[in-house]
């Protein structure tokens, strides 16, 4: 089964360095807290809001040991009024027997904003 493993962060300004720091470390934990394999992953998307193109965020996971083959796509939010500024979105396609239920989003700094719900959850569960 593929899944898709949700994650988002935020900087405060367009500088190559923030970006990839902030991406590199929200793609950790996403891999870490789903125990992602890079061998079982199909693609990884990255999208950013319109106020950053100082880098492709996709810079970030080729600093991860044994990401250089995974297929990574970057490309622009659509501009919605009132949108999150500074925004960089992850989805990971993976392959995994876990359920829906079991994935963990990961969601840093003003991002979890985009889904409280689930920061709600996980905290009923822990």
């Amino acid at each position: 089964m593929i899944r898709g493993i949700r994650g988002a962060t935020t900087v405060d300004s367009d500088k190559e360095e923030l970006v990839i720091e902030a991406t590199l470390s929200l793609l950790e934990e996403m891999i870490e807290k789903n125990s992602i394999d890079a061998d079982d992953t199909a693609s990884v998307f990255i999208s950013t809001t319109d106020d950053i193109r100082s880098v492709f965020p996709a810079k970030a996971l080729r600093k991860i040991e044994g990401w250089q083959y995974v297929p990574v796509m970057c490309m622009q939010e659509i501009p919605v009024k009132d949108a999150l500024p500074g925004c960089v979105r992850v989805m990971v396609h993976v392959n995994t027997g876990k359920k829906q239920k079991d994935i963990q989003h990961v969601y840093h700094h003003e991002a979890v904003k985009l889904r409280p719900d689930l920061a709600m959850i996980r905290k009923e569960n822990h």
